[in-house]
């Protein structure tokens, strides 16, 4: 691997090429496919995002040809047709770079189909995977046929590449030619298509009359054969090919469908039919595949395309929907792969969270998100779960800043002092304000968790002149928290702080007319009790908890007595070095 990214390092700098992306290693699997490109991961200079380049020099010899300037028409060719075509379901061109005899193309990050098969652990996982996968390789192809009235014409395993979601995207446009009147002329498949494609896994109508019939037919024809040849590849790796491309065209019989799935069998056969008239194309195979919320069908009712698709669509579903949704995503029976939850269902329930029409379900969504960020390794959570959820304390809607209080444990050990001191504390104070009770005791709450990252200005000054406001607040559970949270930060304050603050917040919670809240304050005081002077305890906390020795509850009462108790033992090992000033004075009785 090394000696790879070492050559075409080595390359780059002697012809003086500054690309706008940095080579990495080289992925040695994909030369295995005979296609015309090298693939390299790498990594755009301006961000460091992963991206995968496909790289072609014409000065080195390919398949056995020593003048691999033969194939420069078909690399310009790819890369005019990626720049220009935009679909979900094809590779996402990102940039290029172009010379007389070189061409670089830089894409979303994938690896090859070929290594992303051998990943399968159970023929259930793999056979519902590989269908999602076809769903996505036919939509790209029903689109290219239709809408973009083009030929494919490359349609097999090197063309198909893997994102790091794990969905298939459909590439290898290196073919790719119109067959609209005004464009045919400066298609490449009509005269260069066996350079690439070769004669094996081609129609029947080209391996009789050659690329150029193309020209005369469906768009799909073609492309719609050579995708039931990639059915039989997929879930049949080690069959030999079906003999349908030469006379007399057999169909292919029912003990030749091997690991094919019985839903798709029949359409397997009317792709492979010889007659490129009545053969099924591309859309035709999507279309009987099922409507997207019938649930029924080979591809509707994949889960796969299911959660995908409903993903997509969740602004436009029912709350009913929408529970169905997140429960079969949580599903364990099985779980679905590790990459597909946290690159495709982890990013789309994000996005739901910032539309503002989609706020109601926060709470439903905010706690998955956040489970299924602990799948995420660590050096990625900041960027996938993190800056996400961080951004989200802008929302003003109450169910998001609920979500975000309540599920608050989860996420902000991976929180800086600055994320919390310039991104979250701005906004989460903005609770202890709110109208609705609810939010401003979860503000309180949530204090403790980020105490620790907040500068000593926020928390000797801002923080307690907030709580100071808390403590006479109308709901008398969150005086009640707001005390306890005193105690709670007490380690965290400057001793200053503690001096002037902590006794006369405490002793405000002893006159509190709620009772728990009383409680709280003798607590608070013997949780503290470490931190305070000898003068302090004699002559401030002594006195001010003695008047709960008869307060009106007995629980303050038994509370109180528990409290001053303590505070005399601590006072007795204060004073117990302390030495007398003054001689002892004799008395006699006369």
């Amino acid at each position: 691997m090394e000696y790879f990214r070492s050559l075409g390092t080595s390359l780059l700098q002697q012809s003086g090429v500054v690309l706008p992306f940095a080579l990495g290693e080289r992925v040695t699997s994909f030369d295995r496919e005979g296609t015309i490109w090298t693939l390299w991961d790498a990594v755009k200079r301006d961000d460091s995002t992963p991206i995968s380049v496909f790289s072609f020099d014409a000065s080195t010899p390919f398949a056995g040809r020593p003048d691999r300037r033969t194939f420069l028409p078909i690399a310009k060719n790819a890369l005019k047709k990626i720049r220009s075509t935009r679909h979900p379901d094809i590779l996402k061109f990102i940039d290029a770079h172009e010379t007389e005899s070189t061409i670089y193309i830089a894409t979303e990050r994938v690896k090859p189909l070929c290594s992303i098969l051998s990943d399968a652990t159970s023929v259930k996982l793999e056979e519902e995977y590989i269908m999602w996968g076809l769903q996505k390789i036919t939509t790209a192809l029903s689109f290219l046929n239709t809408q973009a009235v083009s030929v494919h014409g490359l349609v097999r395993p090197s063309s198909i590449f893997v994102t790091e979601s794990g969905e298939w995207r459909l590439g290898g446009l290196d073919l790719l030619s119109s067959t609209r009147p005004t464009e045919l002329e400066t298609g490449v498949l009509w005269s260069m298509g066996g350079l690439v494609a070769g004669k094996e896994g081609v129609s029947p109508e080209v391996n009789k009359e050659g690329w150029s019939i193309l020209k005369t037919l469906d768009p799909s024809s073609h492309d719609a054969y050579t995708l039931g040849l990639l059915i039989h590849k997929l879930f049949n790796p080690t069959h030999p090919a079906p003999p349908t491309s030469q006379p007399p065209h057999p169909p292919p019989q029912p003990s030749s469908r091997g690991a094919i799935p019985p839903s798709i069998f029949p359409q397997f056969k009317r792709m492979l039919n010889p007659n490129p008239k009545t053969r099924l194309t591309a859309s035709g195979f999507l279309g009987e595949g099922g409507e997207p919320d019938s649930r029924r069908g080979y591809f509707a009712g994949n889960r796969f395309v299911w959660v995908g698709e409903g993903l997509e669509g969740w602004a436009l579903r029912g709350e009913g929907e929408r529970a169905e949704l997140l429960k079969n995503i949580q599903s364990t029976t099985p779980p679905f792969p590790p990459a597909f939850l946290t690159h495709k269902v982890l990013p789309s329930l994000l996005h739901s969270l910032t539309l503002p029409s989609q706020t109601s379900s926060a709470s439903a969504l905010l706690p998955l998100v956040l489970r299924l960020g602990n799948l995420v390794p660590p050096q990625d959570y900041v960027k996938l779960v993190l800056d996400p959820v961080v951004k989200l304390y802008q929302s003003p809607d109450r169910g998001t800043r609920m979500a975000l209080l309540e599920g608050l444990g989860e996420y902000e050990g991976k929180m800086d002092n600055k994320c919390v001191q310039e991104r979250v504390w701005p906004h989460l104070i903005t609770g202890f304000a709110d109208t609705v009770p609810v939010i401003r005791e979860a503000t309180v709450k949530a204090i403790p968790l980020i105490a620790p990252k907040l500068s000593d200005r926020l928390l000797n000054n801002d923080l307690l002149r907030l709580l100071a406001k808390m403590q006479t607040d109308p709901e008398p559970s969150i005086r009640t928290n707001t005390c306890i949270l005193l105690g709670r930060l007490a380690k965290n304050l400057g001793p200053n702080t503690k001096r002037k603050v902590l006794v006369p917040a405490f002793a405000r919670s002893l006159k509190d007319s709620f009772v728990h809240a009383r409680v709280a304050g003798l607590m608070a005081f013997m949780a503290t009790v470490e931190v305070y002077e000898k003068e302090d305890l004699a002559g401030r906390v002594i006195p001010v908890c003695s008047g709960a020795l008869v307060d009106g509850e007995k629980l303050v009462r038994d509370q109180a007595f528990i409290a001053v108790n303590l505070f005399v033992q601590r006072l007795e090992k204060l004073v117990a070095s302390m030495v007398s000033l003054s001689s002892p004075l004799l008395l006699s009785l006369v």
